[in-house]
């Protein structure tokens, strides 16, 4: 796939493939970048042929995060009429599986990405950080959010407040990451994963990750509600047929997302 400027796109198996192409910039991300990131995000949100999205950056770094050039003449109200954040909005939007494979640095805007994960697999050596607070601001596309719900207030606000880089192994003890691999075997340990999930059936990726996302900020009964209709829900699907089937035939299922 191209036809993208600061991306490559690719499809190995059924897993969607981004990687973040601007290594002599380490990545950092600039407003067309992440309309680019949304964008790719998106077509493979589409494609049938795609069961799990992947993100991943080429050169030495995942992101070092924004492109500072480009914001540091900005006010209040420019930001307010580019509408800033609109892509990152749209990116909690992605309905299928989202894997991050992040090395070197995952630094404030690429943080955020990263963070916008389903599940974030690291290589051994990642530091993440949010820098913000160097520079006079704080991040703004999810990143207080998303850290605090992640690893809880008191760390986040340590984190956050002074900007120091924290080992993968550190966010993998509070949650934040899922497993921490060999650097010269990330890309092979994350599309073994994605292609893992991908034989798993659409429908019941989708609902599920819908269900988890509305147990951070429901109540444990409204989210019970709530994965209750999505379990019904799947009964009206073929796979639901296909995979029960399968089961008591003794062979392998053979789903199709409908």
């Amino acid at each position: 796939m191209s036809g993208y400027e600061f991306i490559e796109t690719s499809i190995d198996n059924m897993t969607g493939v981004i990687e973040l192409n601007r290594p002599r910039q380490y990545n950092s991300l600039n407003r067309k970048m992440v309309s680019e990131i949304l964008s790719a995000m998106q077509s493979f949100d589409r494609d049938d042929d795609v069961r799990v999205i992947l993100i991943a950056g080429k050169g030495k770094a995942f992101s070092a995060g924004a492109d500072i050039d480009e914001m540091a003449e900005a006010d209040s109200m420019s930001l307010e009429l580019l509408n800033q954040f609109e892509d990152w909005d749209r990116l909690a939007l992605i309905k299928k599986p989202v894997v991050g494979a992040v090395h070197g640095f995952v630094f404030g805007g690429g943080f955020e990405l990263a963070l916008c994960c389903d599940v974030l697999i690291a290589a051994r050596g990642t530091e993440f950080s949010f820098p913000e607070v160097s520079l006079g601001v704080m991040p703004g596309a999810g990143g207080t959010q998303r850290l605090t719900k992640l690893v809880g207030r008191a760390k986040a606000i340590e984190w956050l407040w002074t900007g120091e880089r924290i080992p993968a192994e550190e966010l993998l003890k509070y949650g934040a990451i899922n497993r921490i691999v060999s650097p010269e075997l990330l890309r092979e340990e994350a599309l073994r994963f994605t292609n893992r999930i991908a034989k798993m059936p659409p429908l019941s990726l989708r609902l599920i990750k819908d269900s988890v996302n509305k147990a951070v900020d429901y109540s444990l009964y409204e989210g019970m509600q709530y994965e209750r209709k999505n379990f019904y829900l799947l009964f009206s699907s073929e796979d639901q047929k296909e995979g029960m089937n399968a089961f008591i035939e003794k062979r392998k299922p053979n789903y199709k997302g409908k």
